[in-house]
């Protein structure tokens, strides 16, 4: 069993980092990002619901989807006929969160600076 701690903490193995990598591979797709929080938006779809919201086709849809189940952050029910999708890990959303606010903290610190700059007098 792989066991992590923060990584300021702890060097990770190679075997945990090699997990870790795999991750944020899967989660480096934006289709997958896209489908992550559609499913997060509508608790659970199908993948004709899916095609009708994003406009994807549907083998695209599926393979994304099949990526994603592998990797544990989505969970699947037989309904009838259909096969609806699910979050099965909200932990990714925590990680994404982090990534987010960062973007918005690098792009605020350079308006921030060209704002500055644009009031500096020309010499």
């Amino acid at each position: 069993m792989v066991t992590f701690m923060p990584i300021s903490s702890h060097r990770l193995s190679d075997e945990a980092l090699e997990l870790v990598a795999a991750r944020f591979r899967v989660l480096s797709e934006p289709t997958r990002l896209k489908l992550l929080n559609l499913l997060r938006e509508h608790g659970e779809l199908n993948v004709t619901e899916i095609v009708a919201e994003t406009g994807y086709g549907q083998a695209n849809v599926s393979k994304h989807l099949m990526q994603l189940l592998e990797a544990g952050m989505v969970a699947r029910r037989r309904d009838g006929t259909s096969v609806r999708y699910r979050i099965a890990d909200e932990s990714i959303f925590a990680l994404c969160e982090l990534v987010c606010a960062g973007i918005e903290a690098q792009l605020q610190a350079r308006q921030a600076a060209l704002a500055a700059s644009a009031n500096v007098p020309a010499a």
